[in-house]
């Protein structure tokens, strides 16, 4: 009881009740929830809620140039980084037009595959489509994200080209909006409804000075690539943002235990000396100091080395010894609690199937693709539908591809699909088994598992039909070496035996 309570206790009695009863009615309320208290365990845990935008404003440029730093130096960073380049775009996409036209869907397909060259879609003309989706969901790890700019050119077989940014290259100072009434928050204009109708883009010369004022880009001609994880958050933050400090202290110990091996690795010896003798005959191979000692200087070790010490000296030797084989637990468990961070398992971002079986692989494999799903999702629906559709338009426009009531029904001929590019099997034979199981049992049809080896299913027919003919052109049961017995139509004609009672 405190000096005022016991105060009011002599003078006050009720007004002392009161205060012991709020005091324990406010200890036990501030006991609902142990991660809400500011005891002993949490009473360095200082939070404040604000929105997203003022969250990361502060440190968005700092945690950036870090990821950046490991991105660069950081093996365990680039495995991560590696993983999401490998599976969410991989060997890239295959673009399925589908205006119900056959005609039409095989000539806009070419048409994207030529423009898909780095000469037609990248104003640069250093990158083709794939390398610049690999390149954008690299960015999103470390920087957060990348702005793509719809650009209209000369040369290529399209006007329409990409031009590729950085987010450092939003002008942040930017405050004046080009419309009354929006505001400019992290070079990015917004109207009422926080919708981003516009972005200034900072112009720089090709040694990053600064050369002219800002420009402004209308909302349409710009694709910013980042993911959204607060209703008030409206720029990029680093993926990479809550696994930064752990992989920076894998990486101080790293090097700490290798400075640690390399002095174990080193053999010292030290030469007790003891009194020489004065005036003893003989010979040393030592060489004698003025003052009558042995002077050991610059003698080293070398293999099959033989020689004399001075009578009575003896060798000391120092080997340090190394516990490098510790690091590797500890390696593990922080690469595994990266992984963890960034939805994968240990075995995608170390590559290190050792403790694997096929059970386990499956599994890892199963639930790292839930992952990247989400960001092939945006990646699609963020980046590459809109290529397209910009692409087709600006195809219609220069006349290479004539539709007739194009604008009067463009969402019927802007249908498609993407077609992902195929993954190894871990077990050839076993997933083979599972499929023809699973089509058989009517659990997948013939077109989700032709889509699930990258390869539309009308292709894979007609490359049958084209090679059973050329087959039978050349004299050779196909459909027997491929079904076993035989191709349907040949079984089909089988005359069949009816029993008789």
């Amino acid at each position: 009881m405190s000096f005022l309570d016991s105060f009011y206790s002599v003078f006050n009695p009720k007004k002392a009740y009161e205060r012991q009863v709020y005091r324990k009615f406010l200890d036990e309320a501030s006991r609902n929830y142990d991660a809400g208290g500011y005891g002993r365990i949490n009473a360095r845990w200082r939070s404040i809620n604000e929105s997203g935008e003022f969250t990361d404003r502060w440190q968005r440029d700092t945690i950036r140039a870090r990821a950046r730093d490991l991105e660069r130096n950081s093996d365990m960073a680039q495995g991560v980084i590696s993983a999401f380049k490998r599976n969410v775009v991989g060997r890239g996409f295959t673009l399925q037009a589908k205006t119900g036209d056959p005609d039409l869907n095989r000539e806009i397909d070419e048409l994207w595959k030529v423009w898909c060259r780095r000469r037609n879609c990248d104003v640069t003309a250093t990158q083709n489509f794939n390398q610049i989706c690999r390149m954008a969901v690299g960015r999103k790890k470390v920087d957060g994200g990348m702005i793509i700019l719809k650009r209209y050119t000369t040369g290529g077989i399209l006007p329409f080209k990409m031009q590729c940014l950085e987010v450092d290259e939003l002008a942040k100072e930017q405050m004046t909006p080009q419309k009354k009434g929006n505001r400019v928050v992290g070079g990015i204009e917004y109207n009422e409804y926080n919708r981003a109708v516009g972005y200034w883009v900072q112009q720089y010369s090709l040694d990053g000075m600064t050369v002219d004022a800002p420009v402004y880009f209308p909302a349409k001609d710009v694709i910013f690539y980042f993911s959204k994880s607060r209703p008030s958050q409206v720029r990029e933050m680093s993926d990479m943002a809550h696994s930064i400090t752990r992989i920076r202290d894998a990486n101080e110990f790293i090097n700490a235990v290798s400075i640690k091996e390399r002095i174990a690795a080193c053999l010292a010896v030290f030469i007790k000396r003891t009194p020489p003798l004065s005036g003893g005959l003989g010979r040393s191979n030592a060489m004698m100091t003025p003052d009558g000692k042995v002077d050991y200087a610059g003698k080293t070790l070398s293999p099959g080395m033989i020689t004399e010490m001075a009578a009575g000296d003896e060798i000391q030797v120092v080997n340090p010894q190394g516990s490098g084989a510790d690091a590797g637990g500890f390696l593990k468990t922080q690469q595994r609690l990266v992984g963890t961070g960034q939805g994968l398992s240990y075995e995608a971002t170390s590559r290190d199937m050792s403790d694997s079986n096929y059970s386990s692989a499956r599994q890892s494999a199963a639930e790292d693709g839930l992952t990247y799903d989400e960001e092939r999702e945006l990646l699609i629906e963020c980046v590459m539908d809109e290529v397209y559709e910009t692409f087709l338009i600006s195809a219609v426009l220069s006349g290479l591809i004539e539709i007739k009531d194009f604008w009067t029904d463009k969402e019927k001929y802007m249908a498609h699909v993407w077609v992902a590019s195929p993954k190894p099997w871990i077990d050839p034979v076993k997933e083979s088994t599972a499929n023809k199981t699973a089509l058989q049992s009517g659990q997948k049809t013939f077109q989700q598992i032709c889509a699930e080896s990258g390869r539309g299913w009308k292709d894979v027919i007609d490359d049958m039909a084209e090679a059973q003919k050329y087959a039978e052109e050349k004299g050779i049961d196909l459909g027997g070496i491929v079904y076993g017995k035989g191709t349907s139509s040949q079984q089909a004609a089988k005359p069949t035996t009816a029993k008789t009672g």
